[in-house]
């Protein structure tokens, strides 16, 4: 019961945002226009007259009249951008590491000779099972 109150809540936020409140008026409007046009004409012309623009009602005329106004108001930060925004990512530098100056290390010290020193030939013992 909650999954399906969240989903339908963010169902309707994204109707909401995308304006689709609008069209959904605007099929309701010409449901209706349909509707009282076929009690006089026949369902041919009913269609023809409901969805022309000379046979729009108040209704039609305010929907097209909000929708405009949405579009004017898109220019608000937030609404559709005029230009196309690029997203680019670049890769992360590798980080760069200098032996320093002063280093205390030489290639002439044992340690420093230890460490390329190749692995003993022996293997270690085993247990015994």
């Amino acid at each position: 019961m909650r999954r399906r109150l969240a989903l339908l809540i963010t169902l309707t936020a994204w109707l909401l945002a995308t304006g689709s409140q609008w069209d959904l008026v605007q099929v309701f409007a010409w449901g209706r226009m349909l509707a009282i046009n076929t009690q006089v004409l026949p369902l041919i012309e009913a269609a023809k007259l409901t969805f022309s623009p000379e046979g729009r009602c108040e209704l039609c005329s305010a929907v097209a009249t909000a929708k405009q106004q949405q579009e004017n108001s898109a220019a608000v930060p937030g609404g559709k951008a005029d230009a196309k925004i690029l997203l680019a990512f670049e890769p992360a530098p590798s980080p760069v590491v200098a032996v320093p100056d002063f280093s205390p290390w030489s290639l002439s010290d044992p340690l420093v000779r230890a460490m390329n020193r190749a692995a003993p030939s022996v293997p270690p013992p085993r247990a015994a099972a």
